[in-house]
């Protein structure tokens, strides 16, 4: 926005001044939801499946008369409760720092200088800088300059709101303001909050509203609750978010599960008591003891806890994840859809030459600027907004102001009465301003060089010379813009009317003054992560609007494509979708686009068969990023309404992050891939050690209580040993897995099935040998579920990776797997070595015999393991990266 000479910038408040505010008034902030109290954790596990079964079998035990073991299987709910306690406050703090990063943020005016500060910490008299795209932070008036404002989200009109300033409404306000009683220490109350809303008028800003067009500085006037949007969105603290499709799977899987459970269970209950002989309550607690087995409640905890996590390590690549369903699809994408300006190159443009005639101006190899080009450096200037926000536009006022300095071709403070924007039909913009002369006006356009040409009305041969000009600038990776003036006589308005403007740039007269180019140098760290992303399989394609030899310049210097085809927004318009998917399967670069090509192009590909992830920083992006199966705005040059239509949020614009949070979300499909699968695979033997006793006629092999005790082993190997597995050799340089394969497919599950059955059938066989040989049945229980809490370890080595024998992970780097082993020694150590837990849990020591069998056991299980890995595991090695 441009300021007038007469009025000084304001200086906004002080930051104590803020800082105050802040304390007094409270964050600029709605209500959210709160994270979860002991009391409603406690809730949850209380009406959880598997507490209700400890509640029987405790009842039961105590009915029999061992009240020993109803009190210490009834203990364990309270361990359960301080695990999920953990838990869950681990995946709130993971969540509530997404959410301090993913808070709108707001231009301010402080102390007299711009500053980016959270949203959150906006308060009543702040003074916003507003640009195009920008959401609201707060209810405001506008103090200086013109917008045009989506209010659909307050008032369902989707036609947006013209704003200018209105003084005298704002007085009125503010004097209402002051009159009003202020708010006490610490009540989040403001003052004249509710005063904006009550007056209509064209100055008044609202929270969240977005600004869809214009340059303007607003002061707030009411935040927080007091908005707007705050006093109807009280609903938004009860907005949860969608679960993504593989929790959905996973809840499907585990009901499924859970009614086989139940129906097993029952099976267990009638054949142990109808078939065995045995009394009903014992039957009942092998019942029990069955469906505890079964149910593989950690389905759902891994799911959360890895994608809240996996999120919370993404931000630290400085990637903001706003989407489950994002983290998800990071480890299939196939398709990496970038833009230009700012991802593949730096974003800071200098003007590297002009052109006027056939005059050639080089900023580098001069001290000042020859007189044959103030002029198109004067028009250029004109043409673009006094204090801009593009990076493109700030480098045409700084040079206009470096080297038209002392000359009266520098227009500080000059406003425009009108201006076209930049528009799908016309890549061009025109300001109009009035004229010394009555009844004219003075036009300045810039914009794509053919744009500006036609606007121009040149003959062939003048615009075949242009064109010949830009496209040598262009293949130097020059950003090429037109500049043109013109003059209008304009009917003259009416008292308290503006002219009547015509309706398109075509109607006026212009003449082609030249042509200035921008240098836009490319990150030095995306040529190393190109190479990645070919490594990974992931095909980058170019989708910007420059053009097209510009477009082929910066490609070829980052190394993004060595096939120099290109297609363009005029090309890709003449080809149906057939022909233009068949295209797209032999080109990487398309230039010229407006933000409707690249919304086909995202959709076509994604029809393909393609995973396709996208960037994208305007307002007009925001289609294009919602259809792509990942949608990546800028953190630093996005709008909000950008940021809020993507999944991803870059927050420092860098390309290398978005291979960070590719290479992070295959590491997190791994990890989660790996916890199922060790999940399936333990709780066979588990399944299978409650059930066949009943079925041989053999006595009671596991109860209730050895099976919570093995559950308190499995919930953290899953919840927090898998999660913190480190990535898997060889990561990036396999390609991307395909969108079907699920963690829950029957390859993967079958092959845990398979090494949950060769345990099983070893521990069962263990039994039977040991029982042949005359040792009790507590004996042989106690060496049989002694195995089976280090075959959990075997269990966990074995699916760290398939690719490698179990004996091979022991040393390698997870900073959990080793306290996991402790813990499960120690907790051994404890059952064998106390005997009242011994008596509890219905074990006896074996002796040195019993060491031997148990040791004999265990290898044979790393025997069966090691079989398994080689005949099932090359098949899942490609993509579950295991």
């Amino acid at each position: 926005m441009q300021r007038g000479r007469t009025a000084p910038p304001p200086q906004g408040l002080s930051a104590a001044e803020a800082a105050h505010r802040l304390a007094c008034e409270g964050p600029n902030m709605l209500p959210g939801s709160a994270p979860k109290s002991i009391t409603a954790i406690v809730r949850e596990v209380v009406t959880e499946p598997m507490f209700l079964m400890l509640l029987a079998a405790g009842g039961i035990y105590l009915a029999l008369g061992d009240p020993a073991e109803a009190l210490f299987l009834l203990g364990f709910v309270f361990v359960v409760i301080g695990m999920t306690a953990t838990q869950e406050r681990k995946t709130q703090r993971a969540l509530e720092s997404l959410r301090d990063l993913s808070a709108p943020r707001a231009l301010v005016i402080r102390d007299g200088q711009e500053q980016r500060i959270a949203g959150r910490d906006v308060v009543r008299g702040d003074v916003l800088v507003l640009h195009e795209g920008d959401r609201i932070a707060a209810d405001a008036w506008l103090l200086e300059g013109r917008l045009e404002v989506d209010e659909s989200l307050l008032t369902g009109e989707s036609a947006p709101v013209a704003k200018s300033p209105d003084n005298a409404a704002h007085e009125a306000a503010m004097v209402a303001a002051r009159s009003a009683t202020r708010p006490a220490q610490g009540e989040a109350a403001t003052a004249g909050a509710g005063t904006v809303h009550e007056v209509a008028s064209v100055g008044a800003l609202f929270a969240s509203t977005l600004v869809i067009r214009g340059i303007g500085l607003a002061e707030v006037s009411a935040t927080a609750a007091h908005t707007a949007v705050g006093r109807i969105g009280a609903d938004l603290a009860a907005t949860e978010e969608t679960p993504s499709a593989l929790q959905q799977a996973s809840r499907k899987l585990v009901r499924r599960l859970g009614v086989g459970a139940l129906l097993l269970a029952g099976v267990q209950v009638v054949l142990g008591w109808w078939w065995d002989g045995r009394p009903l309550l014992e039957s009942l607690l092998a019942g029990i003891a069955l469906a505890m087995a079964i149910l593989p409640q950690e389905i759902p905890v891994i799911l959360t806890i890895f994608l809240a996590l996996g999120a919370w390590r993404i931000s630290k690549q400085k990637v903001l994840t706003r989407r489950a369903s994002a983290v998800e699809a990071l480890g299939a994408i196939t398709v990496l859809a970038v833009d230009k300006t700012g991802t593949l190159t730096v974003n800071r443009m200098e003007l590297a030459e002009l052109i006027a005639s056939d005059a050639h101006f080089i900023p580098d190899q001069a001290t000042e600027l020859p007189e044959d080009f103030h002029l198109l450096a004067e028009f250029a200037m004109l043409a673009t907004p006094g204090d801009p926000f593009d990076p493109m536009e700030k480098a045409i006022q700084r040079f206009g102001h470096q080297w038209l300095a002392g000359t009266e071709h520098v227009h500080d403070g000059r406003e425009p009465e009108f201006e076209y924007a930049l528009s799908g039909e016309i890549l061009a913009m025109t300001r109009v301003f009035a004229s010394s002369e009555p009844a004219q006006h003075l036009l300045a356009t810039k914009g794509a060089p053919e744009a500006v040409a036609d606007l121009c009305h040149l003959d062939a041969a003048r615009q075949g010379a242009i064109r010949q000009q830009v496209e040598a600038m262009a293949e130097r990776g020059l950003r090429v813009l037109g500049v043109a003036r013109g003059r209008w006589s304009g009917a003259p308005a009416a008292p308290g009317f503006d002219p009547p403007w015509p309706q398109s740039q075509h109607d006026f007269d212009f003449e082609f003054l030249g042509l200035i180019a921008l240098a836009d140098p490319p990150r030095p760290e995306v040529p190393a992560a190109l190479a990645e992303c070919r490594r990974a399989g992931v095909r980058v394609v170019m989708m910007t609007g420059d053009h097209p030899a510009t477009a082929r310049a910066i490609a070829q210097q980052v190394g993004l494509s060595e096939r120099p085809d290109i297609v363009t927004g005029a090309e890709l318009e003449a080809l149906d979708d057939a022909a233009l998917r068949q295209r797209l399967q032999h080109v990487d670069l398309c230039a010229r686009l407006k933000p409707h090509h690249k919304l086909r192009l995202v959709q076509l590909l994604r029809a393909s068969g393609e995973v396709v992830a996208m960037t994208g920083d305007g307002v007009n992006d925001a289609p294009a990023l919602k259809a792509a199966d990942v949608g990546i705005a800028m953190g630093e040059r996005g709008t909000d309404v950008a940021r809020e239509a993507a999944a991803l949020v870059l927050l420092d614009d860098s390309f290398a992050r978005i291979v960070a949070a590719i290479r992070q979300g295959r590491r997190i499909d791994d990890n989660i891939r790996k916890a199922t699968r060790f999940v399936f695979a333990v709780h066979v033997p588990i399944i299978a050690l409650a059930l066949v006793p009943t079925l041989l006629h053999w006595p009671v092999l596991l109860l209730p209580v050895h099976i919570v005790l093995l559950e308190l082993l499995i919930d953290p190997a899953c919840s927090i040993v898998f999660e913190a597995e480190p990535e898997a050799d060889g990561l990036m340089e396999r390609p991307p897995r395909p969108v079907a394969d699920s963690p829950f497919a029957a390859a993967p599950l079958l092959q845990s099935v398979l090494q949950g059955l060769g345990m099983a059938a070893v521990l069962l066989a263990g039994q039977a040998w040991l029982v042949a040989q005359g040792w009790s049945a507590a004996q042989g229980r106690c060496v049989v579920f002694s195995t089976l809490i280090l075959g959990v370890m075997l269990l966990i080595w074995a699916n760290r990776d398939l690719s490698r024998p179990i004996w091979h992970g022991v040393t390698d780097r997870n900073p959990w797997l080793w306290r996991m082993a402790a813990a499960m020694v120690l907790l051994l150590a404890a059952i064998l070595g106390l005997p009242w837990l011994r008596q509890v849990m219905g074990l006896a020591l074996p002796g040195a015999g019993g060491l031997a069998a148990g040791a004999g056991l265990l290898a044979a299980c790393v025997v069966w393991l090691e079989l398994v890995r080689l005949v099932g595991g090359n098949k899942q090695r490609t993509f579950a990266g295991a």
